[in-house]
C-alpha cells in the first residue's frame, strides 16, 4: 500500500490489513527459515509495509 492509500483508508480497514500483513510476514519468515526463498527482500517489503500502517494508526490515535 503506498502512503496516500494508507492515509485515506479507514481505521476498521487498517487494523484488519495489519492483522493480515502479520500474518504473512510470520508465514514467510517461517518458509524462509526451512528453505530460503527466492526473493529474500519480500521480508523487508512486509515489515516495511507492517510499520508505515503501523505508524499511521499511532498518529490517529494520538489525534
Amino acid at each position: 500500500m503506498k502512503q496516500t492509500e494508507i492515509k485515506e483508508s479507514p481505521t476498521e480497514e487498517l487494523q484488519e490489513r495489519i492483522a493480515e500483513l502479520k500474518k504473512a510476514f510470520s508465514d514467510l519468515k517461517m518458509a524462509h527459515t526451512i528453505t530460503p526463498l527466492e526473493n529474500p527482500i519480500q521480508l523487508r517489503m512486509q515489515r516495511k509495509a507492517i510499520a508505515r500502517i503501523a505508524t499511521e494508526l499511532t498518529k490517529r490515535e494520538v489525534q
